[in-house]
């Protein structure tokens, strides 16, 4: 079942709305197998590649979705676990500058990502009906599960877009 807009704060809605599909875990497996195969088919000579001088090289965006859904599964995580707190934002471009993804190959960065989006099915297949739909607040916006894991998705259709319109 999809999210409605009270399960998220408002700036999550595009990512959300990035998401038609209602099976959510088969979503996370197709769009795991779509990203591997997309990235294997960048030259070598493309990986460090940015459209304009502020903007991210691909590995950084790769980087980048790997670091986002981290902190995604994590508040999925804890709010299925009923934490009460509210959990921290994160500033993903101070997280990119310090993360020295253009010193890492590719195919390194792909494979930590495969691993965390791995992970982060292990974990949305483990929750009971319950848990999905328990809410919470992350950077100061309510929360669901289940839209933790629609943002995950969307979030990587939106930078995936960018990509293949302006990288490849």
């Amino acid at each position: 079942m999809r999210p409605d807009s009270s399960e998220y704060g408002s700036y999550f809605g595009t990512y959300v709305g990035n998401v038609p599909e209602e099976d959510v875990l088969a979503a996370l497996e197709s769009q795991r197998d779509d990203t591997k195969k997309f990235l294997l088919s960048i030259p070598k000579e493309r990986e460090s590649f940015r459209y304009g001088p502020d903007k991210w090289s691909i590995k950084e965006v790769l980087g980048h979705l790997t670091d986002a859904e981290r902190v995604f599964a994590y508040r999925a995580m804890a709010i299925a676990r009923g934490e009460q707190q509210s959990l921290p934002g994160f500033d993903e471009k101070a997280y990119v500058t310090r993360a020295g993804f253009e010193q890492q190959s590719l195919r390194d960065l792909l494979d930590a990502y495969l691993a965390v989006r791995n992970a982060s099915l292990a974990l949305f297949r483990q929750l009971d009906e319950e848990a999905w739909q328990r809410r919470g607040t992350a950077n100061k916006n309510p929360v669901s599960v289940r839209a933790l894991a629609y943002i995950t998705i969307g979030h990587e259709r939106h930078h995936l877009k960018i990509l293949r319109e302006r990288y490849v």
